[in-house]
């Protein structure tokens, strides 16, 4: 149960499986591992997606709901288990009883709280790995399925030869562990390398130039600028800590946040070719304000808590690939899915290849009104990214550019028309996601908690919410452009 990589429980599983009668019925208590984990994935699919599962309970040990003591109280009450009820025989379950979050057995007869999800919804939800959603409601369920019926995920390897639906791919720049090697601190460029700052940051020295390494702690979503890093030498787990940056530094569009370390240039143009990338935050967990929290940045080292999605599309159509892709990563909608598939701390790339993501050609097809669904998204996200001169060749190759070919001038930092913007595309993907009922719409905002508190405290209303569904009517009218009270855009 302590090797992670192997874990022993499975083979217990296994073994009584083909110990019981063709007709009879296994019931454990295991590990949530056993549903969860890619390494006994093949395992639980062979049991998920064939009928064979007749029950699965999730439970949390700590039962803080009802004020409860543990239900093993010699064991860490962070510690998941299931109760795991199968049969031998293929389709003999129509569907599975399911529930997660469980903290007493009284939650089993809540009608909201256990769902069925038949052998399709599993291998339709997590068509790669067949392992089981956490759905915390019936209606997490609907809605994910739903959702899964009609967009199709970002790759498909269930049929052998993967089926990719973009022309991205998964790289992982350096290792913070492994490549620290390479790594110099600022102190160590200057007195050991000889080096000196020429800007942006960077450094030349005899040996060549040296650029930021990016780490997760200094990006949020379209925001390449959300913090520096600082060294606390006394911490000796974590030392370097992300400083936020002020409402003034994101204004400034020559600001940039300081990292770090810096790594060798020639280390980085090997893999990146463009003056920008994309990635997104390894680090994350299903009760933050946002799971998913991907941007662009501009040429640099990255260390893995950043893994980059590298776009393979030609030059010319590389940056337009990029903004939309961005966008349906940071969209809510997308968001609420991946909540019901994050069990840890690490948004590994086998959960992102197996979310529903929108095919490329849905953005251009299309349209409402006089613009097509890829210009507003392309055009949100063009100003949502590129507030400092550091994302300006992004705006050119996006074709934002002068007569001479000079990007345009960089838009101002504006908290507040920023959130507008981001309620505006989230209306367009609920569009595109088919969700058109606004109870539905109302619902997957309420299971972002922290950000309703921060607006309600900030707006008095969960104000993206608001402009989210007026910009839903405005659009399905076929007006991208209207005049919405109170909304800056």
């Amino acid at each position: 149960m302590t090797n992670h990589s192997y874990p022993l429980y499975w083979l217990f599983v296994e073994r009584a499986m083909t110990l019981i009668n063709p007709k009879g019925r296994i019931g454990l208590v295991v590990p949530s591992g056993i549903s969860a984990d890619k390494s006994t994935s093949t395992f639980f699919r062979s049991v998920s997606t064939t009928g064979r599962l007749k029950a699965l309970y999730d439970f949390e040990n700590r039962r803080k709901r009802f004020d409860l003591p543990p239900f093993f109280p010699d064991v860490d009450t962070r510690f998941k288990f299931s109760v795991f009820v199968a049969g031998r025989k293929e389709g003999e379950f129509a569907a599975a009883r399911c529930a997660c979050f469980v903290q007493d057995l009284s939650e089993l007869g809540d009608q909201e709280r256990c769902f069925e999800l038949t052998a399709k919804d599993f291998a339709k939800v997590n068509p790669n790995t067949g392992t089981a959603p956490i759905f915390r409601t019936r209606k997490d369920a609907e809605l994910t399925t739903a959702i899964y019926d009609r967009v199709p995920v970002l790759v498909d390897r269930s049929g052998g030869e993967p089926v990719k639906s973009w022309p991205v791919r998964y790289h992982r720049m350096f290792d913070i562990t492994n490549d620290s090697g390479l790594f110099r601190a600022r102190a160590e460029l200057e007195e050991k390398e000889g080096a000196w700052p020429i800007g942006g940051h960077s450094f030349d020295s005899p040996s060549g130039r040296w650029v930021p390494l990016y780490e997760g702690k200094m990006v949020q979503a379209y925001d390449h600028r959300a913090a520096s890093v600082i060294t606390n030498p006394e911490n000796l787990f974590r030392p370097g800590q992300p400083l936020a940056a002020t409402l003034d530094q994101h204004k400034d569009p020559a600001w940039m946040p300081a990292p770090q370390y810096w790594v060798p240039e020639d280390k980085c143009s090997a893999i990146v070719k463009n003056a920008w990338v994309l990635g997104f935050k390894h680090v994350t967990a299903p009760t933050n304000a946002r799971t998913m929290i991907a941007s662009l940045i501009p040429f640099s080292g990255v260390g893995n808590s950043f893994p980059l999605i590298l776009v393979e599309s030609s030059k010319g159509r590389a940056a337009e690939t990029a903004s939309l892709f961005l966008a349906v990563l940071n969209s809510i909608v997308l968001d609420f899915v991946l909540r019901q598939k994050v069990q840890g701390q690490n948004l590994n790339w086998y959960i992102v290849e197996q979310l529903p993501i929108i095919p490329q050609e849905q953005f251009t097809t299309t349209r409402f009104g006089k613009k097509s669904a890829a210009e507003i998204i392309r055009e949100a996200v063009l100003e949502l990214t590129y507030t400092a001169h550091s994302i300006g060749p992004f705006a050119q190759d996006l074709g934002y550019v002068r007569e001479t070919g000079e990007a345009k001038s960089y838009f101002m930092w504006d908290d507040e028309r920023r959130l507008a913007l981001r309620a505006k595309m989230d209306a367009v993907f609920f569009l595109l996601y088919g969700i058109t009922d606004r109870e539905d719409v109302r619902y997957i905002y309420s299971t972002f908690p922290i950000v309703e508190a921060e607006e309600n405290e900030k707006y008095g209303s969960y104000r993206s919410l608001d402009l989210c569904l007026s910009w839903m009517n405005a659009l399905a009218a076929g007006k991208p452009d209207a005049d919405i009270e109170g909304d800056s855009t």
